[in-house]
């Protein structure tokens, strides 16, 4: 449909009026456009990803979300990456979360949100990434534990079968594992910054069974104005300056036999503040 066309005037209609907005990329595996820019940096993809699946969704004739008016889902229905029940337990669903803001709601939100795309009960593991939460000179766990406490009563609930985090030095995941009810099994480290694994960190780690990952994401995985920049282009010029990023997940889900990732893809939240 031409991109000036009622179609594309009603969505445009629909986002101005909405106060919050939830994104799927879709399986980056099969987005073809994305394969001839490769190899990206994490936030080039994030920001192409948000730019191509906004500009697909407004190419698509399907209308409004008529049970929850208030809220917009932007979606490529062809590229959707629903589990098959029958494949559930060949399969690894896992996936790290980054807050651009606190509260414990964005968290619960993230998740289901998962949940739904991949048609699963639960996710195997969800590493959380808390370098917002602790950045300041202040190096105490205390930002971090409204969260964790949150990721808690998911497992709890069994939506979560795991949790982790990402970039914590050893003094505070030795903090982290003496104060959780439900310890962290991972903790990812960015190898940009660290070469080499902390010996203190790696022998902690061994003796706590937590797992060290590593990982290549930049310290801003994506800025506020990079986000409604990529948002305005990719909605052809819409005003994106009221739009807020709430959190970012991203998931992948992996063929355990053979280590192989079937998908992996980005989901979003972002709102509108009240006014």
């Amino acid at each position: 449909m031409d991109p000036d066309g009622t179609n594309a005037e009603a969505k445009r209609t629909l986002l101005s009026r909405a106060k919050s907005l939830r994104l799927h990329t879709g399986n980056l595996v099969n987005r073809t456009r994305l394969k001839k820019k490769c190899p990206c940096s994490p936030g080039e993809e994030l920001q192409e990803c948000i730019q191509a699946t906004m500009s697909s969704w407004f190419s698509t004739t399907d209308g409004p979300n008529e049970d929850v008016p208030d809220t917009v889902v932007c979606n490529i229905p062809q590229a959707t990456d629903a589990i098959v029940p029958e494949e559930r337990d060949e399969l690894k669903v896992s996936a790290k979360l980054f807050l651009f803001e606190s509260g414990q709601s964005s968290i619960r939100d993230a998740v289901e949100m998962a949940c739904q795309t991949l048609a699963v009960s639960q996710l195997d593991s969800v590493i959380i990434a808390p370098r917002r939460l602790l950045d300041s000179d202040d190096q105490t766990l205390a930002p971090l534990q409204p969260a964790w406490e949150e990721l808690e009563a998911l497992v709890r609930s069994q939506r979560i079968a795991a949790i982790g985090t990402s970039d914590l030095d050893k003094d505070l995941l030795e903090q982290l594992y003496n104060w959780a009810q439900v310890k962290p099994s991972s903790n990812q480290v960015n190898l940009a910054s660290c070469c080499v694994m902390p010996p203190e960190l790696t022998a902690f780690a061994k003796e706590f069974d937590i797992q060290l990952l590593t990982h290549n994401d930049p310290t801003e995985l994506i800025s506020a104005s990079t986000f409604q920049e990529a948002m305005q282009e990719g909605t052809q010029h819409v005003s994106a300056a009221d739009w807020r990023l709430e959190w970012l997940l991203r998931y992948s889900v992996i063929v355990k036999s053979r280590g192989i990732i079937k998908a992996t893809g980005y989901l979003f939240g972002a709102r509108k503040p009240e006014l």
